[in-house]
């Protein structure tokens, strides 16, 4: 997926994965079942969307010195970040597809995740380092390719992080500030 197209599915992904989840709940029937994997095939589909923009943001650090090594660094961060979710929801889809119904689906969680170092690996911690290394990215650009980013890139990308943290139910509106945020990006890239 080229950079620029990747810049617009990402956001637009994840917002439909909120979306989804949303309407699913609201009718009662999120769990196992058409809305649960309908929203995390948006949501894992939203994650893959990103790892192009790693790699084509990581480019525009630099080809040498610290900008390079920065990047580099924020953008690796960031896949490894991407790689954890992607495990994530593919655990979300798995349990989804084997359950009967939320119960079960339930008891599933409990005992992936109580395997040691699940919940680090692939639920808390390292799925952060998606977040920390695409704010870390857009914040060396916004410095370094200010051509490209925009100063207001970060902010956004933090708001869009905190909004989804704070709740699930802010999806929509998190990845609505991550889409505004790599718009400019996008521009700049096919200008």
């Amino acid at each position: 997926m080229p950079v620029g197209t990747a810049l617009l599915a990402g956001p637009v992904l994840m917002a439909g994965y909120g979306v989804v989840r949303l309407v699913g709940r609201a009718v009662g029937d999120y769990g196992p079942g058409v809305w649960w994997t309908a929203a995390h095939l948006l949501f894992l589909a939203g994650v893959l969307a990103f790892v192009p923009v790693f790699l084509g943001l990581r480019r525009l650090a630099g080809e040498r010195g610290g900008g390079r090594v920065a990047g580099e660094a924020a953008a690796w961060t960031g896949l490894l970040g991407a790689a954890a979710v992607v495990v994530q929801a593919v655990i979300d889809l798995a349990a989804g597809f084997v359950s009967a119904d939320k119960e079960a689906m339930s008891e599933m969680f409990d005992r992936v995740q109580g395997a040691p170092g699940v919940m680090p690996l692939v639920y808390t911690v390292v799925p952060m380092l998606f977040w920390l290394g695409l704010l870390a990215l857009v914040t060396l650009l916004a410095f370094l390719r200010r051509d490209l980013v925009r100063v207001w890139t970060p902010v956004l990308v933090l708001a869009g992080t905190v909004a989804m943290a704070v709740s699930l139910d802010l999806l929509p509106v998190g990845a609505l500030c991550l889409g505004v945020a790599l718009l400019p990006v996008r521009r700049g890239l096919s200008g």
